[in-house]
């Protein structure tokens, strides 16, 4: 299994509407290396949600149920969109001066390319932030 961070603007959607949606596509990415990122996903992977502008930090855990196919949005056709369901809330949100603060962090993606809307986590950053959020990695 392979573990993800996506991030999206609370106002655009936030994790309640995830919630409230249940499964829903994760489309309108429009850069590369976020659109690559997706395409390397399978269905079960995990990903953190998280709340990017004002907010930043991580406030759940998503599963990705359906793998990287075209988005209808893109007029080009050039990107593409992955299904993602909301299975569960973190305990205790891990903000992103949380992140920065752990040296052990320090080459997470969401640190090194803050712009980046989906970004690969490694296992070991996955652990440690499972922890710091309060749940079961």
């Amino acid at each position: 299994m392979a573990y993800w961070l996506f991030k999206s603007e609370p106002g655009a959607w936030s994790w309640d509407d995830q919630v409230k949606a249940g499964t829903a596509e994760w489309d309108g990415v429009r850069n590369y290396q976020a659109d690559n990122n997706m395409k390397a996903m399978k269905t079960g992977d995990r990903g953190f949600f998280y709340h990017s502008v004002d907010a930043r930090e991580i406030v759940g855990v998503v599963e990705i149920v359906r793998e990287h196919y075209p988005d209808p949005s893109d007029p080009k056709g050039r990107f593409g969109m992955v299904d993602v369901k909301a299975l569960m809330p973190v305990a205790s949100p891990v903000t992103l001066a949380d992140i920065k603060a752990e040296p052990a962090l320090s080459g997470m993606a969401l640190v090194r390319q803050s712009r980046l809307s989906v970004s690969p986590v490694a296992d070991e950053e996955w652990a440690m932030i499972c922890k710091m959020a309060g749940i079961e990695a």
